[in-house]
């Protein structure tokens, strides 16, 4: 795959997806947060102790976001917890 036709043919379909990608969440209104598993575990843990601050300060420790994301990534964590997600 050293063809630059073929590498550049990959990039443009690549890049289409990712477009696409884009379109579908924006309009299911989800976000993208790149957390690694362990901190989904702990945060789990801390929002089925109802400990939701806790949560909070440890995502926005582990992710660097800001304190609206992480409390919006938390409440989601939090409503899938109460729909068995």
């Amino acid at each position: 795959m050293d063809d630059p036709s073929e590498i550049a043919a990959l990039r443009r379909r690549l890049d289409e997806l990712e477009r696409k990608l884009a379109f579908v969440m924006e309009a299911l209104r989800l976000r993208y947060t790149d957390v690694p598993a362990a901190l989904d575990g702990e945060v789990v843990e801390l929002v089925k102790r109802n400990q939701i601050i806790e949560a909070v300060k440890l995502y926005r420790e582990q992710t660097g976001l800001g304190l609206k994301e992480a409390k919006d990534a938390v409440d989601e964590i939090a409503r899938r917890l109460r729909q068995g997600l």
